[in-house]
C-alpha cells in the first residue's frame, strides 16, 4: 500500500493512460480498511464506469462487514452468520 500511495502522490498514475491508472488503485481496491477503500472508489472515479462500479461494490461490502467475507476461509477466520448468509446467496467471489 505504501508504494502505491508513494506513487499516486508523486503523480505517476496521472503519466499513464487511464486504462493502466488502474493498476495504481488496484491496492486501495483490495484493502479491507475502509479509509482505503473510500480513497479507491475517489480515485476510480474518473475511469470506466465498469471500473467505478467494482470500487463501490468492494467498498459496500467492507463499509457492511468490516474486510471480505470471501476470504475468510482462506485466512482461517470465522465467518459471522450475516457473512455466511451473504456468501451463501451468492455474495462476492472476489
Amino acid at each position: 500500500m505504501a508504494v502505491a500511495k508513494a506513487a499516486i502522490e508523486a503523480g505517476f498514475d496521472r503519466q499513464c493512460e487511464p486504462v493502466l491508472q488502474r493498476f495504481f488503485y488496484l491496492p486501495f481496491m483490495h484493502s479491507e480498511v475502509l479509509a482505503e477503500q473510500e480513497r479507491s472508489v475517489e480515485l476510480n472515479a474518473a475511469l470506466d464506469d465498469n471500473t467505478q462500479r467494482f470500487a463501490v461494490l468492494h467498498r459496500d461490502i467492507v463499509a457492511r462487514f468490516g474486510r471480505f467475507p470471501h476470504r475468510n476461509r482462506m485466512l482461517g477466520r470465522a465467518s459471522t452468520p450475516e457473512e455466511q448468509k451473504f456468501l451463501d446467496e451468492g455474495g462476492f467471489a472476489g
